[in-house]
């Protein structure tokens, strides 16, 4: 299969199981970030085998048990459904995100942000990036503004703005510890994409960001 082909294909499967078993159910909710947050820990532990690995470790369960706090119903309120908007709006941002830097940094890229880390990153793609996510952001506050509507505006407001840091920030911490191993990817269990901790990568920092801005705002 051609490789372009490939990372379409399977992106497409990941995102798929991403959203039915996030938006599914509080139980699909649960076992889905377990399963993914174990598997992530597991390729962080072999990044940094025969290495220090408290900090590394700590990066990947932190965030991993934030989200489980996220797909939890509200003891205050029991009656109130499952709601897992805050995880999809914040698929919706990052995802927008991570694509767009790509294309317009594989295009227009010319000023690298770290090239000592992630070579390929660059300032445009980074802007490009933000614009869409911004675009994606306030379409869907207009079109899902029900769906959304536990979610106060300036928090709405503040993910927007600040997600795009914190995501490139995720992207970078992984870049890091891979350039430290010595490897591509984190591993081989998505064809085309690497391992589960290459594509949450960019949730690591905006999992505890999101989980601040909603409860301080």
């Amino acid at each position: 299969m051609n490789e372009l082909l490939k990372r379409v294909f399977f992106g497409a499967i990941y995102v798929v199981i991403m959203w039915f078993g996030t938006a599914f159910s509080e139980k699909t909710f649960q076992i889905l970030f377990l399963i993914l947050g174990i598997w992530s820990i597991y390729e962080m532990w072999k990044l940094r085998k025969g290495k220090t690995k408290l900090v590394a470790i700590l990066i990947v369960i932190i965030p991993f048990f934030i989200i489980q706090i996220f797909g939890m119903t509200d003891s205050n309120y029991p009656e109130m459904p499952f709601n897992p908007s805050i995880v999809l709006l914040m698929f919706i941002l990052t995802w927008t995100f991570d694509s767009f830097a790509y294309l317009v940094g594989k295009k227009l890229g010319r000023t690298k942000i770290l090239p000592s880390i992630s070579p390929k990153k660059s300032w445009e793609g980074f802007f490009g990036g933000y614009l869409f996510c911004i675009l994606a952001g306030s379409l869907s506050y207009f079109i899902f503004k029900d769906y959304f509507k536990h979610i106060s505006t300036l928090s709405y407001v503040l993910i927007i703005i600040i997600l795009p840091f914190s995501a490139t920030t995720g992207d970078f911490i992984e870049s890091y510890y891979k350039r430290k191993a010595g490897v591509k990817d984190s591993g081989k269990i998505i064809p085309g994409h690497g391992g589960i901790l290459d594509r949450m990568d960019a949730f690591l920092i905006t999992i505890p960001v999101i989980y601040i801005i909603i409860n301080i705002t």
